[in-house]
């Protein structure tokens, strides 16, 4: 909270007395931060909740939590598991279960009740539950496919890049032929059901990608299910809870059809790289509880069997084929002829540790028709969807049985109007063969791509206008990206800048997998800058709550025997050189459960990760010469008239030097949270070792700058606390001139962007970074809305990038969110349990609306310009306290709810820019200008 500290504590006027009291409701009750979890690995799970009241400074006294084996416990007020009694606190987040010990693959069933601070007793809440994930025997569980791991002949090992790979002869001959090792099967086993089920639960990993269906219907909404992870570190598992309606009383029929993934990446088409953990493969076991008590299991064993399944190719970076012909109806369900199908064969195990997942499938979330039509030529007819996403589309198509219907994908087109894929990976291509019966619909299972145009060659639209051709009837685009929940809303008086937070936010989603990717087609790779330099955003925008502890899984399976955490995760190239090691990459597995804490006021990350951000400091410090270190990218695509790439602005000593000092100050400063007297003091004491060789190698006393003057050599230091307190206002102004010099516009590049940006927000330069992005020209949003992208490019012009669907240049939410609405974190009181209210009023901007849904609740700050009077409508959760700095053009005659300041216990001699704070409510602020 930069302006907060130049008011003083002594400006804080706290409210003391509360305007009424209102009864507090409970809702929101999360276990592990999920709602109603159905694998918790936790022992002693955190439960959590949030709570709501109309009225003004409220906050909980004390709680009472209740966990029973049952719902009927439960509702009659029966803990029989756990009664916390009443316990006197304030807290309503991540309370750890204290109860007996939970027992594997069990079901819970919790509420809680509340006391408000003036001691009246809340209603119960709603009831929540959670599950335990089973105590699962891998030694006794079997993988089963169609071939082994030995007879698959598929490549090993990393370093297959599609620059160098070389196919052996051996892999060459299985390629060319239809081989199991990457064929997409078909599984499938039937059982019964004799009796009254109480509950049936599935845990099922299919490698790459499954779908399962159990009679018929799929189970589960998940696209590419399990999670990407490293396969010889983790596998993940998926759970899902039967509904009574999918199981039938007498024969039930299982069905699964596999896919590669990331799991075996074959060498076909276009891909960024190779790598084979094996061939496809599946664990499953379900556990059916019948009401008398009894129970029945239903493993993946040798009793399955196997077919071939119509998806004849399959692969995430180069497409998917499917031959309508080879369909198999009734296949996945009971009483289906199996006579054709083969014995499963028992498979080698993944050699990663399987675990359950626990954050949040991938899925389709919207769909887009078909906006406009054009034909290229006589052949051609090319499909605008006017919304460039990640994904698939959905085709419906009617023809002669045997006729193939080839679908291109891509996000722009070549001069001549057709698609092009020179900057997204070529070729990827969709192929669909008809089994000539009516209108047949179709979408690939396995594959997903970056596009907003399909082209379609040699077919009919919609009118049967040539019999010979087949005729697509309809095609629809689905974007597919993580279920994770938006928390944020933002609009503003700026038209640029409500365009540019759609296109952010339309390619974080694009870019929100398994992992955050770099982009949807080229690479599909976690590179792990963008998780911590568009930290703040992506923090602000979506419920990150279980979705970066898989972040930070796969950053510890990544991590070397040496400490060096490389630049992707999961590692599935190695790369080599900078493109492996890069300090502006690898500090994301210190900086990420450092913001974790910050937003979410949860340390879970910061204790269970705290050896693999200590490892990973250690490592920097074995590679640096006298506390510097001289290697990886730099600032990546620094804007100007060089080609983008490795940084050329700004020294790559700089760069690494200064991202060492930030993860090696945020990990001293969580040896002080964890009580680690120790290393707190080795690594305060690094922190300055690294500051001085920094401010001695680097910094110009004369000139007062840093490195080569460039804005992210002088704004690095002042963001990260390295320069010394007496030269800061003079880099500063030295920052400021030289953007000027640039016309107001930005040199810096992926990693500086943050930087340049959040040290003007905090030093008092809204105004500069207001003039820097409201423009149409390059470098800057606005040239690419004037582009007519719908989401945001590689690079600031989009004719000289790749991919036109990247979010790394996307750091500007943290201000819109922060600086323009003003909802700032306090590090002192992480979570937003207490919080700042500080918009900031630039340009000709009359409004900002935004919301954020805190872990206590929704945190609304609305501001709007009319008739000289500025009015700031704001919300704050029960529970919390924020303090609101008014902006420097307010003047006189402030208002708190059309009253005097003093009837809500603050100070009446309000100005701007002097802090008062509020306890939770709605309140309506004015002034006038």
């Amino acid at each position: 909270m930069q302006q907060l500290k130049y008011i003083g504590i002594a400006f804080l006027l706290v409210l003391v007395v509360s305007c009424k009291h209102d009864s507090i409701s409970i809702g929101q009750l999360l276990c592990e931060s999920q709602l109603n979890p159905l694998s918790v690995t936790a022992k002693q799970p955190a439960l959590s909740w949030q709570l709501q009241s109309a009225g003004y400074n409220v906050s909980q006294s004390a709680y009472q939590i209740l966990v029973a084996s049952s719902e009927d416990e439960l509702t009659n007020n029966n803990g029989d598991v756990w009664s916390s009694g009443k316990i006197m606190s304030d807290q309503n987040l991540y309370i750890d279960y204290a109860g007996q010990p939970l027992v594997p693959g069990t079901k819970y069933y919790w509420k809680v009740q509340v006391w408000g601070e003036n001691g009246a007793e809340s209603s119960w809440s709603p009831i929540a539950t959670f599950r335990m994930a089973p105590a699962i025997d891998t030694s006794a569980i079997q993988w089963i496919g169609a071939i082994t791991k030995a007879n698959s002949n598929l490549p090993e090992g990393r370093k297959f890049h599609t620059a160098t790979y070389k196919r052996s002869k051996r892999e060459a001959m299985v390629a060319a032929t239809d081989s199991l090792a990457r064929r997409s099967i078909y599984l499938r086993k039937e059982f019964k059901v004799t009796k009254t089920i109480k509950e049936a639960v599935v845990y099922i990993s299919g490698l790459g990608h499954y779908e399962l269906t159990i009679n018929g219907k799929k189970i589960g909404n998940s696209e590419f299910a399990p999670l990407w992870t490293d396969y010889d570190k983790t596998v993940l598992y998926n759970t899902y809870e039967l509904k009574p309606s999918d199981l039938e009383n007498g024969t039930n029929a299982i069905g699964v059809c596999l896919g590669n993934g990331m799991y075996n990446m074959i060498a076909e088409r276009y891909s960024k790289f190779f790598i084979c953990f094996g061939p496809p493969t599946l664990f499953y076991q379900m556990q059916i509880t019948y009401t008398d008590g009894s129970t029945t299991h239903i493993n993946s064993d040798s009793s399955w069997k196997y077919s071939k399944s119509p998806i004849t190719f399959n692969s995430l970076f180069g497409g998917e084929d499917y031959d309508a012909r080879l369909e198999q109806p009734g296949w996945n369900t009971s009483g289906f002829n199996e006579a054709d199908w083969q014995p499963v064969v028992l498979q080698e195990a993944p050699k990663g540790m399987l675990t359950a997942q626990e954050t949040q499938a991938v899925s389709v979330h919207e769909q887009f028709p078909v906006a406009l039509v054009t034909e290229p030529n006589d052949s051609t007819m090319v499909f605008n969807m006017k919304q460039n996403l990640s994904g698939f589309p959905t085709i419906k198509v009617k023809g002669k049985k045997g006729q193939t219907v080839r679908v291109w994908l891509g996000e722009g087109l070549k001069d001549d109007g057709t698609i092009g894929q020179g900057r997204s990976g070529k070729p990827y291509y969709l192929d669909y063969t008809l089994k000539g019966e009516g209108i047949e619909e179709w979408h690939p299972k396995f594959t997903y791509y970056g596009y907003q145009y399909i082209q379609i060659e040699n077919v009919n639209y919609k009118e049967e206008t040539n019999k010979e051709l087949p005729t697509v009837v309809e095609l629809t685009s689905n974007f597919v990206y993580n279920s994770a929940s938006k928390t944020a809303s933002f609009n503003s008086s700026n038209t640029i800048f409500n365009k540019a937070h759609e296109l952010i936010d339309n390619s974080i989603k694009s870019n929100f997998q398994s992992v955050f990717t770099d982009c949807p087609h080229r690479e599909k790779l976690g590179w792990l800058e963008e998780t911590h330099l568009n930290g703040p955003g992506l923090f602000y925008n979506y419920d990150l709550k279980s979705f970066m502890p898989q972040v930070m899984r796969n950053i510890k399976d990544a991590q070397y025997d040496n400490g060096m955490i490389p630049t992707i995760a999961p590692e599935y190239v190695i790369f080599g050189g900078d493109f492996t090691d890069s300090p502006e990459w690898g500090v994301a597995g210190v900086i990420v459960p450092w913001m974790y804490y910050e937003y979410y006021g949860d340390a879970s990350l910061l204790k269970k990760y705290y050896p693999v951000m200590k490892r990973y400091v250690d490592y920097m410090t074995s590679t640096a010469d006298n506390y510097i270190l001289d290697y990886g990218l730099g600032d990546w695509y620094d804007y100007g008239e060089h080609a983008a790439g490795y940084s050329k602005n700004s020294p790559i000593a700089l760069s690494a030097t200064s991202h060492y000092y930030f993860g090696a100050d945020v990990l001293a400063k969580t040896a002080k949270l964890l009580d680690n007297t120790e290393d707190f003091k080795t690594y305060t004491e690094l922190s300055d070792k690294i500051r001085k060789a920094f401010n001695d190698t680097f910094f110009n006393t004369e000139t007062k700058q840093y490195g080569t003057g460039s804005q992210f050599s002088n704004a690095v230091p002042i963001f990260m606390g390295i320069v010394a307190s007496e030269y800061k206002d003079a880099v500063l102004q030295n920052l400021v001139a030289d953007i000027k010099a640039h016309g107001n516009r930005l040199t810096t590049g992926d990693v500086g962007n943050r930087y340049l940006y959040q040290v003007l927000a905090g030093n008092n330069a809204n105004e500069l970074l207001y003039k820097m992005h409201n423009h149409y020209e390059a470098p800057g949003y606005g040239s690419q809305i004037q582009f007519g992208l719908t989401t945001l490019s590689e690079q600031w012009d989009p004719r000289k990038g790749n991919s036109w669907n990247h979010f790394m240049l996307g750091q500007i939410e943290e201000w819109f969110y922060r600086s323009l609405a003003g909802i700032v974190p306090d590090e002192e009181h992480p979570g937003f349990k207490h919080f700042g209210l500080e918009p900031q009023v630039v340009g000709d901007m009359t409004f900002v609306n935004a919301s954020y849904e805190s872990v206590y609740g929704t945190i609304v700050s609305n501001w709007k310009i009319e008739a000289g009077v500025f009015t700031y409508t704001i919300e704050i959760p029960v529970n919390t306290t924020a303090t609101v700095v008014l902006p420097k053009q307010v003047v006189s005659d402030i208002k708190i709810n059309d009253k005097a300041p003093g009837a809500y216990g603050v100070s009446t001699s309000i100005t701007s820019g002097t802090g008062f704070t509020l306890g939770s409510g709605k309140y309506t602020v004015t002034g006038k200008l």
